[in-house]
């Protein structure tokens, strides 16, 4: 197994309708106090539930902070790449599930966004493909992941609106080297705690899927962890399920 130090950078969401706390980003930040190994450095990043400041920031990291996102460093060989940017957001619709995304969607964004608009044409890039996958096989880590207490699901629907615009867009200019991961709702049983734990056990899974020596993470500490709020400053404030065509 590969034994290089890599980085990944993780995104979470910030509030958006009800949910003035939104458990991606307290899931994540959680995650960034655990780590994923003395190998593996975590970037956190928290992205606005806005379109088009959600894009320009998946942009910026895959073309200018590309050096602090690298991950999984010569694990990808099959597609001669080594980065990885792994997103989480919030899904209202659920109570106990975690959603493991395997595609974003380019077209059918009519829903408006935290500032009330929608991406013109109601797509993430003009002429670009109906859908892009993820590198990552999450049918396989659908199958082989267990966590008490939380139901996983396998989802081909990332649900056409902030998080699957942003799943795409990074997807697309990640060329498929992106994750996405939907949380429910914090509750007394869903704890921020408890999802960064869950967090930290699918990431290794990938880790384990790639071949990649991460080591054994803390229970406590990452290694290296900077936790930045859109801006780049820093901020310390089951069936699977398929494509509905929504």
């Amino acid at each position: 197994m590969a034994s290089l130090r890599g980085s990944v950078s993780w995104q979470g969401f910030g509030p958006f309708r009800q949910y003035l706390v939104n458990s991606s980003w307290e899931a994540v930040k959680e995650l960034s106090k655990r780590g994923l190994g003395e190998n593996i450095d975590l970037q956190v990043m928290q992205l606005p539930v806005v379109y088009q400041k959600a894009k320009e920031q998946v942009i910026k990291i895959w073309t200018t902070l590309q050096p602090l996102v690298s991950f999984l460093i010569s694990c990808y060989s099959l597609v001669g790449k080594n980065q990885l940017v792994v997103h989480v957001g919030l899904a209202s619709s659920t109570t106990a599930l975690i959603l493991l995304e395997q595609c974003g969607k380019n077209k059918g964004y009519q829903e408006r966004d935290a500032c009330g608009m929608h991406p013109e044409g109601d797509c993430c890039v003009l002429h670009g493909p109906e859908k892009i996958e993820s590198t990552i096989n999450m049918k396989t880590l659908w199958k082989n992941i267990s966590l008490e207490g939380i139901d996983i699901i396998f989802s081909r629907d990332a649900g056409r609106y902030v998080c699957d615009y942003t799943y795409y867009t990074s997807l697309y200019y990640g060329n498929g080297r992106a994750a996405f991961i939907h949380v429910p709702p914090l509750s007394k049983s869903v704890t921020a705690d408890f999802l960064g734990k869950a967090l930290q056990t699918i990431i290794l899974a990938m880790l384990e899927q790639c071949g990649v020596d991460h080591s054994h993470p803390s229970d406590h500490r990452a290694t290296t962890a900077q936790v930045l709020n859109s801006t780049g400053k820093n901020n310390y404030g089951t069936e699977a399920r398929e494509d509905n065509g929504t």
